[in-house]
């Protein structure tokens, strides 16, 4: 007869298995992305040297960067020789200053032969076996020359004083500066001359 008092036999607890669920940190917490199974890309460090291109590449990038820096110099040179407004200095620049070369370039000017004239004096001074009468002559021809550019030099001034009020009456240019760059300009040689003449000697202004 069964006991009255015997243990009921345990029935075997239930196992449940479930999947592994991920930890969870702290509120606010951002799970990294070695966290998430992810790799994070290398960044490139300050300052680290890039791979450089071949020798060949780098010597033709460099022969091509001195042949365009010739080009620009030809076409900087040959439209300062045109006056092309874009290559001329700033002393050139304008047109009050373009007809005051112009002014210049249209007649020939007693200045170009200064030079000359100095040089041979200076040859004569320098050369003491001479007769004084040559080297007082030299000296005479000298003064005759400075005078002269002198001279002509105030009536370039003149012309370009009467042309720039009645052609530009509100230019900003001093007159005294544009008197000296007529000037420098009638004493050197027309060749030499930059920007070139534009109009030939004789032509009308």
């Amino acid at each position: 007869m069964p006991s009255l008092f015997r243990r009921k036999p345990e029935e075997p607890a239930s196992v449940v298995v479930s999947e592994s669920e991920p930890e969870v940190g702290p509120r606010g917490h951002t799970p990294s992305k070695r966290d998430q199974g992810l790799k994070t890309p290398k960044r490139v460090i300050a300052g680290r040297r890039m791979p450089e291109p071949p020798a060949a590449d780098r010597k033709e990038a460099a022969k091509r960067l001195r042949e365009k820096q010739r080009q620009e110099r030809v076409e900087a040179r040959e439209g300062m020789a045109a006056g092309d407004e874009r290559f001329l200095l700033a002393r050139d620049k304008g047109p009050v200053r373009k007809l005051v070369r112009d002014i210049v370039d249209s007649r020939r000017t007693i200045g170009t032969f200064f030079f000359g004239t100095t040089f041979l004096v200076m040859l004569v001074g320098f050369n003491r076996n001479l007769n004084s009468s040559i080297y007082y002559a030299a000296n005479a021809l000298f003064f005759v020359m400075f005078l002269a550019t002198a001279v002509d030099g105030f009536m370039i001034s003149r012309t370009v004083k009467k042309l720039v009020r009645q052609r530009f009456p509100d230019a900003k240019d001093r007159m005294g500066s544009l008197y000296l760059y007529a000037i420098m300009r009638s004493i050197s040689f027309r060749f030499i001359r930059n920007p070139k003449p534009q109009v030939k000697i004789g032509q009308a202004i």
